[in-house]
């Protein structure tokens, strides 16, 4: 009798849960219907369209249109009244008050760098995208200068870290690749991110861009996988390129001390760098990662030729070596020295 109860309860909460989000998405078909179609735009402007496609792929999307404008009537757009919009911090209080005693708080509202019918979690989104929304407001010529006060290379360094590797608390870090290509008259050396289209039309209709590199379909890239794609790619302007990204994002943005350190990045050795992924672009503008084989991202030779962290491939066998090389150039001019000193008197007698 128990488990039979059980099975009921079950059952009616999987009906509730279906029938919430088959009501989100029947009330949210019938705002996209007008908010979904350009034409709104000659009505209200552009901040009153809504890519279907997009919004569909984030989480506000589940909980339904009327969650965040639960004023909007059924008489609605004719009614005249203006709907109301829901805070942010009434479903994300923590991130809110994270946020709130970082040094951007009075700069920046959510939405200046969240589009919420556009929103995605951190792990769909390139550290290209990251930074472009720093750059809305922080100027990159401006940031480079800037950084180059201290940094070495640092328009090289900023390509290759989101902003918020080093301005913010966030943890865990693996190498995230992502596929470029050099753009049709860009000058040599200037790649972008290959967006989902560019992807598609090398691949068989329907099929998903990771298939480029993914063959065998298992969802993971071994370094034989990689290598393959690598040699392929190699003459025909295209590149895998990787960014130092976190698993766990915050809001805490600030200037942390240990990020002036080199060794935060480039003494992390092999054990924090073997996890890599691919990200592949998908329909919605996001991103969807393979993980790749451990290991794979120290095979600079053919895994990842194009990407290279100086300090990741630290190897102890080749540390003694290096060592034993310094040391004995160190020693020539010693040995040479002190041979010469206690050999003077007898170079003297020869010469006289």
């Amino acid at each position: 009798m128990r488990v039979s109860t059980m099975l009921l309860i079950l059952a009616a909460l999987m009906v509730s849960f279906t029938g919430t989000v088959w009501g989100a998405e029947t009330e949210n078909d019938r705002c996209l219907s007008c908010h979904g179609n350009k034409d709104i735009i000659k009505m209200g402007g552009e901040r009153l369209l809504v890519n279907p496609v997009r919004f569909a792929a984030t989480t506000h999307s589940f909980i339904g249109c009327k969650t965040c404008h639960d004023s909007v009537t059924p008489k609605h757009p004719h009614d005249g009244a203006k709907p109301s919009k829901a805070s942010c911090k009434e479903c994300h209080a923590p991130i809110q008050a994270e946020y709130a005693k970082s040094i951007h708080s009075s700069k920046a509202a959510c939405n200046d760098c969240h589009n919420p019918h556009e929103v995605k979690s951190p792990l769909a989104v390139s550290g290209d995208d990251i930074n472009a929304k720093c750059a809305k407001c922080h100027d990159a010529k401006k940031t480079v200068k800037s950084h180059t006060k201290w940094l070495p290379q640092a328009d090289l360094h900023i390509e290759a870290l989101p902003c918020i590797t080093c301005h913010t608390g966030s943890r865990n870090y693996v190498i995230t690749m992502s596929i470029e290509n050099r753009k049709t008259g860009s000058p040599n050396g200037d790649f972008k991110l290959a967006t989902f289209d560019e992807l598609a039309r090398l691949l068989p209709e329907s099929a998903a861009p990771g298939k480029l590199i993914d063959k065998d379909g298992n969802g993971s890239i071994s370094l034989k996988e990689l290598r393959e794609f690598n040699h392929k790619v190699s003459r025909h302007d295209m590149r895998l390129w990787g960014m130092m990204t976190p698993e766990v994002v915050t809001h805490s943005y600030q200037i942390l001390d240990n990020r002036w350190d080199c060794t935060f990045c480039h003494a992390s050795g092999p054990k924090a760098m073997q996890s890599s992924y691919v990200a592949f672009p998908d329909k919605s503008g996001g991103y969807t990662r393979l993980p790749v084989e451990k290991g794979a991202i120290l095979d600079i030779l053919y895994g990842t030729p194009d990407f290279y962290m100086l300090g990741t491939t630290r190897s102890t066998p080749l540390n003694i070596l290096g060592g034993l090389i310094i040391v004995g150039g160190l020693m020539f001019p010693l040995v040479h020295g002190t041979f010469r000193l206690l050999t003077r008197k007898n170079r003297k007698e020869h010469q006289s």
